[in-house]
């Protein structure tokens, strides 16, 4: 029972100091929480007067921006009255100037008007004495005006009919005496019409189409399709009114043939447009390039020449598409080639040799570079280079006595050349030297940074001139046409006037994948 008391009391007890610690809590976290409200109106009217104390800054900001605004403003527009009143101050001397000029002009009208009727004044006085003095005349002549006009005339004719005998046969004893110069001056020019007619047809080559309507298509709109195709091949290509013929015009005639069978694909197809253009034109030159190899080992093996290295069987097909004084320089050099084969053998010498020597005696003339050396010579190097004997380069180096002859091949070589060329009819110096001043046109404007191509065409009267546009600028164009056009001028001998055209192209390409 005591136990129980003793727990009952116990209970009482801490129930009674569970009540008095929590109303000790309470009264602790009120003061607490009080503290806290305090603290954070401070804070609160801290951060008032920050922002109060900012917004009066960005104010004063504002306020300040906007002075110098207006002020900026403000001299604008003075400076701009400034030049209002100065413009008005230069038409106002302007004005003056030209009511000046007006009064001036109004003067000299007036002194004009004032000469004019000066001269008609004098003019009528001359007549009356001119009238005076004609009627003096026929009374003392006893002739009037007229009958005096017809002697005159009459003796005037007289003396003429006399003169005009004395000078014919002047005319025919001076035309007795130069009758021999006249007579060759009249034969050389006839000549020279011919030569230039023989130069043209060699120069261009005719494409022949089904009907005219292709004309249009080839031309293309505004005539991009024409000019993507020039620019492609070097060649010019002219479409006029000839009847089922396109001309294409251009001294060589690898770039004509690339140009003619290019053409012919694109009319074919039917598709014809620039991108197709230049596909067509880069396929036909690998085609072209097939070809001259393909004749070369052609030529090697009807002349029954072995061993030669690839370049020069590469270089013995380029002789097709070139032409020596107008002589298709392959089938020359196959003739010199025979000719000395058989001259080696009347000789008792190896007929082979004489033959090789004959057919690579003009490599000189198709290198891929133009070295400023006689042909002979740079033919010579050629062999040299790929490996031929040395009788057979030095008959090639000697052919024209530009290298001393070492052995008995040159000499024939060099006989046989000049048999092949000296035949009636083989050769025409004109187109030679049409051609090699074509070539110098092309070269010379090479030799300039930037220049990419160059394409003589019109007969060489024009000169066109691609350049790449990540080298020169538009601005650097027309001083390089300058200077071209210059160094042709000085450098070369022409006739008539070149036109220098230099073309600047920005293509950008991207790929889809």
């Amino acid at each position: 029972m005591d136990i129980v008391i003793y727990i009952v009391i116990a209970v009482v007890a801490l129930a009674a100091g569970a009540g008095i610690a929590l109303a000790v809590t309470r009264k602790n976290a009120k003061s607490a929480a009080n503290s806290i409200l305090e603290k954070a109106k401070l804070e609160a009217e801290v951060l008032k007067n920050n922002e109060v104390i900012k917004g009066k800054e960005q104010g004063l900001q504002i306020k300040s921006e906007a002075e110098k605004q207006a002020n900026a403003r403000l001299a604008k527009v003075q400076a701009s009255e400034a030049k209002q009143k100065q413009r008005e101050i230069q038409l106002n001397q302007q004005q003056g100037e030209l009511q000046r000029k007006k009064n001036e002009n109004e003067e000299q009208k007036r002194a004009l008007e004032n000469q004019n009727a000066l001269l008609d004044d004098r003019r009528k006085e001359i007549d009356k004495m001119e009238k005076s003095v004609r009627d003096t005349l026929e009374h003392v002549s006893g002739l009037s005006a007229e009958e005096a006009k017809k002697k005159l005339i009459e003796s005037l004719k007289d003396e003429a009919k006399t003169a005009a005998a004395s000078y014919i046969n002047d005319i025919m004893d001076d035309a007795k005496l130069t009758a021999n110069k006249e007579a060759k001056k009249i034969v050389v020019e006839t000549i020279q019409r011919v030569a230039t007619e023989t130069a043209i047809e060699n120069a261009v080559t005719v494409f022949h189409i089904d009907n005219d309507d292709i004309k249009g298509r080839i031309i293309g709109r505004e005539g991009r399709n024409i000019r993507a195709l020039e620019a492609a091949t070097g060649v010019e290509v002219i479409v006029d009114d000839t009847p089922e013929a396109i001309v294409l015009s251009g001294f060589d005639p690898v770039r004509r043939e690339i140009a003619r069978l290019a053409l012919h694909q694109l009319v074919a197809d039917g598709r014809i447009h620039p991108a197709r253009i230049e596909e067509v034109v880069a396929k036909v030159k690998k085609q072209v390039e097939d070809e001259i190899i393909e004749t070369g080992k052609r030529t090697a093996i009807d002349m029954g020449i072995h061993g030669l290295h690839p370049e020069l069987i590469r270089l013995i097909g380029k002789m097709k598409y070139r032409s020596s004084y107008g002589q298709n320089l392959l089938q020359h050099s196959r003739e010199t080639a025979n000719l000395c084969a058989i001259m080696a053998s009347e000789l008792g010498l190896n007929p082979k040799k004489a033959r090789r020597a004959g057919l690579l005696h003009d490599i000189g003339k198709v290198p891929d570079d133009e070295p400023e050396l006689p042909h002979a010579i740079l033919g010579m190097k050629l062999a040299e280079k790929y490996k031929e004997k040395p009788d057979i380069c030095n008959a090639i180096g000697a052919h024209h006595d530009e290298q001393e002859a070492t052995s008995m091949y040159a000499p024939i070589v060099q006989v046989c050349d000049a048999i092949s060329g000296a035949r009636p009819g083989a050769r025409r110096e004109v187109v030679e030297a049409y051609i090699k001043r074509l070539n110098d046109l092309e070269h010379l404007a090479l030799s300039y940074p930037g220049v990419i191509k160059t394409y003589a065409i019109q007969a060489g009267r024009e000169l066109r001139v691609i350049v790449g546009a990540d080298k020169i600028s538009d601005a650097e164009t027309e001083k390089l046409s300058n200077e071209i056009a210059q160094k042709i001028q000085d450098e070369m001998t022409y006739p008539g006037q070149v036109r220098i055209t230099v073309i600047r192209e920005t293509r950008a390409v991207s790929f889809a994948k």
